[in-house]
């Protein structure tokens, strides 16, 4: 089985690609846990209930037009549409699209340190599921 060094992510919010200007992307899901157990059972018993998702991105800073700040500031308190690929290639089996619609409910405009590189880094929920596509 092939492994998979992310060098050429592919991530785009709100129809504009800055994969050039990320260093780190996870898409979290978590399942809340509702606990089942009723009279005469010996053990806990539980399913899984709504998925909770959340991206989290790092990004490198940029004031350019059409870079990050630009993109990410206007967009604050509301939901976005979001495409993330392990590969910026064509989506197939081994490079699945994943879309979403995640809540740009974060944001730091500015941060570092002296002689460091700006950045900002973001966990958004995602709102609604998360659609994986192979095609």
């Amino acid at each position: 089985m092939a492994r998979l060094v992310l060098t050429n992510a592919y991530i785009v919010v709100a129809s504009t690609d800055l994969s050039s200007f990320v260093s780190s992307v996870t898409i979290n899901t978590s399942y809340d846990i509702v606990e089942t157990t009723a009279f005469g059972d010996t053990a806990k018993k539980r399913v899984a209930g709504l998925a909770d998702n959340s991206v989290s991105i790092e990004f490198h800073q940029d004031y350019a037009t059409s870079a990050v700040e630009q993109t990410i500031y206007p967009l604050l308190g509301t939901a976005a549409n979001c495409e993330i690929r392990p590969v910026n290639t064509t989506v197939s089996s081994v490079n699945p699209k994943y879309t979403f619609s995640a809540l740009i409910a974060e944001w730091t405009p500015v941060n570092g340190s002296v002689g460091e590189l700006a950045s900002a880094s973001v966990t958004w929920p995602i709102s609604g599921a998360i659609t994986r596509a192979t095609s």
